[in-house]
């Protein structure tokens, strides 16, 4: 993991007045805002309109694919690239045309850059010997800030004598150390293995809790973003898609692309049988013949009967039990706020703790059911590869997305 360290003036940067787009009557709150900010590289637009507010001591994660715009707005952020258009304020001041080293922040990103010539303390120490900051207060401050990490004591250590693990709390520590506003973080456990990374997970969300600051976090991984965020933004082509908490998101994701990025879904498409009530649910005839029911997950989608919906049902929410087994009779509804299909297996996959099966059934197509292993079973649904099962759920796991 690379880390920036952007050494700190003392000195306010003079910033020529302007006019700005933003409400003058609006508090302070944020330690970001993001207003009608658009960025170009010639004829591409890497951030389309952006609009964002990220609060103090939040953790906020940019979710997306490669190329959807969150790397170019983190740099914004940091100064490496400007808006073509708009404004970003930074604890509310216009940052427009401040360079990095006079941001208060500190950017970690993915690769390491620590100096392979300085001890752990040489390193951490480096922005605020930059700075001219006083020796004995450089070393309390490195000190406080190893600590933070769980290095205590590392001070005197090589960087090249440490696991990948310690050279990133090292990274971490080298941009806590010049107590920035905002902490920018591009996907920083890239280069970590599965497991260290899954700590690592956890102890950066700890780490933000206990010091207090904003962290802005750039990753692909979204059960990354599940794991550690207060808020997570999910972008595409340069626009915000939605944000929310990972429950939020999860629970209720307002488009296909949501739904599809964060976890995964099964997709039934439909049309709406009427308008929906006045507590959002809907009735959705499929394209496979299937009479569902569900609640609409965008309030503001246009709703009207005969409009082309999407049903989204998460795979872990159906149950899949062998044909011979179930008293189900028929496709379709069963019980009241119940459905059931059936279908052949097509491939089943022992996962661990569950065991994925993709399914192909004749009304909702091919569905992908995640079913929980018992303990001893080995996974064992008691059907293979062509064997008849039943496939079912209840009403609460319809999402119903419009628009």
């Amino acid at each position: 993991m690379t880390v920036s360290v952007t050494p700190q003036s003392d000195a306010a940067p003079v910033l020529p007045p302007r006019p700005s787009t933003r409400d003058s009557t609006d508090a302070v709150t944020h330690d970001v805002e993001i207003v009608d900010v658009t960025k170009r590289f010639g004829e591409v637009v890497a951030v389309d309109r952006m609009q964002l507010r990220i609060a103090h001591g939040e953790f906020y994660s940019l979710l997306g694919p490669s190329g959807c715009g969150k790397t170019t707005t983190l740099r914004m952020i940091a100064g490496f690239e400007q808006p073509t258009e708009g404004e970003i304020f930074l604890a509310g001041q216009p940052i427009a045309g401040v360079p990095p080293f006079r941001r208060n922040v500190n950017t970690v990103f993915q690769h390491y850059a620590l100096f392979p010539h300085m001890n752990v303390a040489q390193n951490v120490g480096y922005g605020l010997r930059q700075r001219k900051v006083d020796k004995a207060e450089v070393a309390r401050r490195v000190g406080e800030a190893l600590e933070l990490v769980r290095l205590g004591g590392y001070g005197s250590r090589r960087v090249w004598e440490m696991s990948g693990g310690q050279q990133q709390r090292v990274a971490l520590a080298r941009a806590l150390v010049n107590r920035p506003t905002v902490l920018l973080l591009d996907e920083p456990l890239g280069a970590l293995d599965l497991k260290l990374r899954k700590e690592m997970q956890l102890e950066l969300k700890a780490l933000q809790r206990e010091v207090g600051i904003t962290f802005v976090y750039v990753t692909h991984d979204q059960e990354e973003a599940l794991t550690m965020s207060d808020t997570i933004v999910v972008m595409r082509d340069g626009r915000i898609q939605q944000q929310g908490s990972p429950t939020e998101l999860y629970e209720r994701p307002v488009n296909r692309f949501v739904a599809g990025f964060i976890g995964s879904s099964n997709f039934l498409e439909g049309t709406l049988a009427g308008a929906p009530d006045a507590n959002g649910r809907a009735r959705v005839r499929t394209e496979g013949g299937l009479e569902l029911s569900g609640h609409i997950t965008d309030p503001e989608a246009t709703t009207a009967a005969g409009s082309e919906v999407t049903v989204a049902i998460r795979p872990e929410r159906m149950e899949v039990l062998p044909a011979g087994s179930a008293d189900g009779a028929a496709n379709g509804a069963t019980a009241t706020g119940s459905y059931e299909v059936r279908g052949t297996v097509h491939q089943g996959t022992y996962l661990g703790d569950q065991t994925e099966y993709r399914i192909e059934t004749d009304q909702a197509g091919e569905v992908i059911v995640r079913r929980q292993n018992a303990a001893g079973t080995g996974g064992a649904l008691g059907a293979g590869p062509g064997d008849p099962v039943v496939v079912r759920w209840r009403e609460e796991a319809n999402l119903i997305l419009a628009g």
